[in-house]
């Protein structure tokens, strides 16, 4: 079943915001917190699948109603980091960007931590640009 874009109404015509931008609004402000390695794809055999960035909306899960929205999000941190406490900015990074821009109250904001990065920044970059 594929579900309808949230819609509200004004005097001067309809607004509908589909679920994959509020996908999208989610997965950028959870990448853009300190201490986010990049978003899950899930366990593929055991081993936690990095996103990059143009899969915004991907590792992300969200329910729309009318007014409210509940998010799922599946994060890889990087290693090193106090994990509840990156958690706890994404789930407010998250909850303000969506707010924010949609207008939707964010009713829960679940992290999901599937992995740890071993890669230093600098060093996970240099890898990307490599010619193989």
């Amino acid at each position: 079943m594929e579900k309808k874009p949230t819609q509200s109404s004004t005097e001067l015509g309809n607004i509908r915001i589909a679920d994959e931008v509020v996908a999208i609004i989610a997965g950028l402000a959870a990448t853009e917190v300190e201490g986010v390695a990049g978003m899950s794809g899930g366990l593929a055999g055991g081993i936690a699948e990095m996103l990059g960035r143009k899969n915004l909306s991907k590792g992300v899960k969200v329910e729309v109603g009318e007014k409210e929205t509940a998010v799922d999000l599946y994060m890889i941190v990087d290693f090193g980091v106090r994990i509840p406490d990156v958690a706890r900015k994404i789930q407010d990074s998250v909850k303000q960007a969506i707010e924010s821009m949609t207008g939707l109250a964010v009713i829960e904001t679940n992290v999901h931590v599937q992995g740890v990065n071993f890669h230093p920044a600098s060093e996970a970059k240099e890898e990307e640009t490599r010619v193989k």
